[in-house]
């Protein structure tokens, strides 16, 4: 009989660990997986503001600002006005088909990927961005809207232009899944400094 009672506390004791060990992976935030987000996400009214400025290693302000982004109904859909311009927020949310892209989902603590993109302006110049992208990870972070959950990404290459600029250029998003969006971004390029940091979000 005393066998038998050791044998079931030992079970029992197994099993406690068993649970609380599962319980504490399921919430730990490192192990959180993000999947992209879709339309039914969005609803009408939602906003979001950021603030915006760069600024020269000189001190120069280069830029100072802010940018926000609403969404709306657009003839009978949904649409994401951006500066004077509106979006349907279906073609936001279209799967990127791309191996090098901005964000590689779902997102997680440790992933890694290389993310290139060209690019024409206004004026014609072709240009080139390259970057390791790695998610460092997953955390509450403060802004000027809140406190989020949010994956800090770090992004790490060079930009370039047929007009023969190139520099190496560091940036650092904060993604925060709760609102489909990032809250703050800091680039830091060729003795230029700029940031974005969410200061309103609204449903």
């Amino acid at each position: 009989m005393k066998i038998i009672t050791v044998l079931n506390y030992i079970v029992k004791l197994v099993l406690f660990v068993a649970i609380f060990f599962l319980g504490s992976c399921k919430s730990n935030p490192e192990t959180t997986a993000t999947k992209q987000p879709v339309l039914s996400d969005y609803t009408i009214g939602e906003k979001w503001v950021w603030k915006y400025k760069g600024v020269t290693d000189e001190g120069e302000v280069r830029s100072d600002g802010t940018d926000t982004r609403k969404i709306v109904d657009f003839n009978g859909a949904l649409g994401m006005t951006i500066d004077k311009d509106t979006v349907l927020v279906s073609e936001i949310v279209k799967p990127e088909k791309s191996d090098t892209p901005k964000y590689k989902w779902p997102l997680e603590v440790g992933k890694k990927w290389k993310y290139e993109k060209d690019w024409t302006s206004q004026d014609g110049t072709t240009g080139n961005q390259s970057q390791d992208v790695e998610v460092l990870s997953f955390k509450k972070e403060i802004v000027g809207a809140g406190t989020f959950m949010a994956y800090t990404i770090e992004y790490k290459g060079t930009v370039s232009n047929s007009r023969g600029y190139s520099a190496k250029t560091d940036e650092v998003w904060l993604y925060a899944p709760e609102i489909k969006n990032f809250i703050k971004m800091t680039q830091v390029q060729d003795g230029f400094s700029y940031t974005e940091e969410l200061i309103e979000y609204s449903k």
